[in-house]
């Protein structure tokens, strides 16, 4: 009996982003992980023993299900994802530096006081004509509301303002390269278990033929038309099929718990249902030239790398403005109290305000290298960012022929498969037919049943490795993944 098979989550390809860690896993168990960025029909059959996730097991009955498509799951990562949240956190880190650095630039008020004990008398206030009587003592109090408004510093606060302006841009395109490859990574763990789930099915199909042929083959031998070491050679093939099912199914619980973890929930007792099948891309039309500039004008990393190199420079010119020198209008107004008080004349208070402005002048002449220092300092941050970015570059363009060639080879390879897959199946019908005619050997069934199974695994691997690389393509070179 045919049913449709239930889709849960998969897993990306080696190699490609944080995915590198999960196909790691998938090695050292020993299961098959294939990555997909399209869909297309798969149907599995059962047997009365069991059913080939077409329905969760009486094991799974307690769990919760849920039913999403691709879309649905990136809007779910995209809100939950925890590396994602810290790089929103990190954009919104370097707006409050631009905040900061603008704020430098406008007047700063504050309320300054002090006491001040000294070693001989002194007057309160200062005199303001000869003659004129005054409170004197050795202690004083103040409290003053002060304005300071930077009126020149040589250009070093409009350099840090545009430093941290760039920074805050580089910032964000370093978030929305993140949201792309966390969109990338979702789409690739939602269609990887689909190439998943159609090995299985073909392992599923396989174990029922060969579960049918050993009831065929027992009847024979009961009827003494057929040896016992026939039936054992199909129980052999058979039990070998059924473990390596059960091996993929586990791999399929592994693929599901790497897709919760990339939604940012913890897998508990959920079963996610996946809304989607497999297709086989679409061939990629635009010359590698082509890609290769797209890529290095669209992409977000490349963009951000760009204005930290811009940023840089912008911080060099502030430190240069270390040697510059700088220009505040101070205005104060307050008042004083005198302690310890040795002369107070009548009518003279011990305590006043006092009201003053005026515009202080600061010139560096000696400070032993620490500017030059700081100079050097950012001169050689700029060279380090300047080889990162020429890295940066050689990287997106080794991507993207890398992908482009890996999507041509995929796609020959896919066609080759196909061809395969049918010929195995049309040669195990013909091995069938020779076998209920005796005019076959049963050894002759058995092997046309392995090519049959190991030529749909092939096929399912170059279909897989084709959207791999589809996908790897649209990613490196910066296609929406939507």
């Amino acid at each position: 009996m045919c049913s449709r098979i239930t889709h849960l989550p998969g897993a990306p390809s080696a190699g490609l982003l944080a995915l590198r860690g999960y196909a790691a896993v998938c090695a050292a168990l020993g299961f098959s992980v294939f990555l997909t960025l399209a869909p297309q029909c798969v149907h599995a059959q059962s047997d009365n023993n069991s059913e080939v996730l077409a329905q969760p097991s009486a094991s799974e009955g307690s769990r919760t299900v849920n039913r999403f498509t691709l879309r649905e799951l990136i809007d779910r990562a995209l809100a939950h994802n925890p590396e994602l949240s810290a790089s929103a956190h990190d954009r919104d880190a370097a707006a409050a530096r631009t905040q900061s650095a603008d704020a430098a630039r406008f007047p700063k008020m504050s309320v300054e006081g002090g006491y001040i004990a000294y070693g001989d008398d002194l007057r309160l206030l200062a005199a303001r004509f000869n003659g004129e009587q005054g409170a004197f003592g050795s202690q004083i109090l103040n409290a003053d509301l002060v304005l300071r408004v930077p009126l020149y510093t040589g250009g070093r606060l409009v350099a840090e303002l545009n430093a941290a302006q760039l920074l805050e841009a580089a910032s964000g395109q370093r978030l929305a390269r993140s949201k792309s490859d966390l969109i990338f990574n979702v789409s690739s763990l939602y269609f990887a278990q689909l190439a998943q789930i159609r090995l299985i099915g073909a392992l599923a199909a396989s174990r029922d033929a060969l579960a049918a042929q050993l009831q065929r083959v027992q009847a024979l031998v009961n009827e003494r038309k057929a040896a016992k070491v026939d039936a054992l050679r199909t129980e052999v093939k058979l039990a070998d099929v059924r473990q390596r099912l059960l091996r993929e199914q586990n791999g399929l619980g592994i693929l599901q718990r790497t897709l919760l973890n990339v939604l940012g929930e913890d897998a508990g007792e959920r079963q996610i249902v996946l809304l989607d099948v497999l297709q086989k891309p679409a061939p990629e039309a635009r010359p590698l030239s082509v890609l290769m500039q797209t890529a290095l004008s669209n992409r977000a990393d490349v963009q951000a790398a760009q204005t930290e190199l811009d940023a840089q420079l912008a911080r060099i010119e502030a430190a240069r403005a270390g040697n510059a020198p700088s220009v505040n209008l101070l205005a104060a107004a307050g008042g004083r109290k005198l302690l310890g008080i040795s002369q107070q004349p009548v009518g003279i208070d011990s305590q006043d305000t006092t009201y003053r402005i005026g515009i202080s002048f600061e010139m560096p002449l000696f400070d032993a290298g620490r500017t030059a220092a700081r100079v050097a300092e950012e001169s050689a941050k700029l060279a380090a960012l300047q080889a990162r970015f020429d890295k940066l570059r050689l990287q997106v363009r080794l991507e993207v022929e890398t992908a482009h060639a890996a999507l041509t080879s995929a796609l020959e390879r896919l066609a080759s498969t196909e061809q395969l897959t049918q010929l195995a199946a049309e040669n195990l019908r013909i091995e069938q037919e020779k076998f209920a005619l005796t005019r076959g050997t049963l050894f002759d069934v058995l092997d046309a049943q392995s090519a049959l199974t190991d030529a749909q695994a092939t096929h399912i691997r170059a279909l897989a490795d084709a959207n791999t690389a589809a996908a790897q393509l649209a990613w490196a070179s910066a296609e929406n993944l939507l």
